[in-house]
């Protein structure tokens, strides 16, 4: 990667996998003082590399009972049409996630409802901001977890 050095590598893969690790921790682990550690994640923030950081919350326990991905056929392919989707999608709380995909369908969604009534009213309102099919696959567990980004 450009612009990357061991260093940047290091601090990206222990955040990652504690996004919450205190700096002078985290400056210890890498090898270098609190202040040029700081600066670097700093950096990192700055140039777009570090997006955000957030707690990973198990779904069950927030009453969470169902989880399913949801492929996209779009009624209007165009511009305007995708953002328009983008925006009804994005305003949709239990849309956890969105993206455009190759293939026969343009968007996979990874949505999570409290009970299949609940994922029901978001698959009719998804038809009703300009889906023209949806494939629902039901999200029975989990083979692997969500992994860090590989840094190289």
């Amino acid at each position: 990667m450009a612009g990357l050095d061991d260093r940047d590598c290091k601090i990206l893969e222990l955040l990652q996998e504690q996004g919450d690790l205190p700096n002078v921790e985290l400056a210890r682990q890498v090898g270098m003082s609190p202040a040029a550690t700081l600066r670097r994640v700093q950096r990192l923030r700055a140039d777009g590399v570090i997006t955000g950081v957030r707690a990973l919350v198990d779904p069950e326990k927030t009453g969470t009972r169902v989880e399913a991905f949801v492929l996209v056929s779009l009624e209007e392919h165009s511009d305007a049409g995708d953002a328009r989707f983008a925006a009804a999608v994005t305003g949709m709380p239990a849309v956890l996630r969105a993206d455009a995909i190759s293939g026969p369908e343009d968007v996979l969604l990874h949505i999570a409802a409290a009970d299949s009534r609940e994922l029901q009213d978001v698959l009719r309102a998804l038809t009703r901001v300009g889906a023209r099919r949806l494939t629902t696959l039901l999200r029975l567990g989990a083979v692997k977890h969500p992994a860090p980004v590989p840094v190289r």
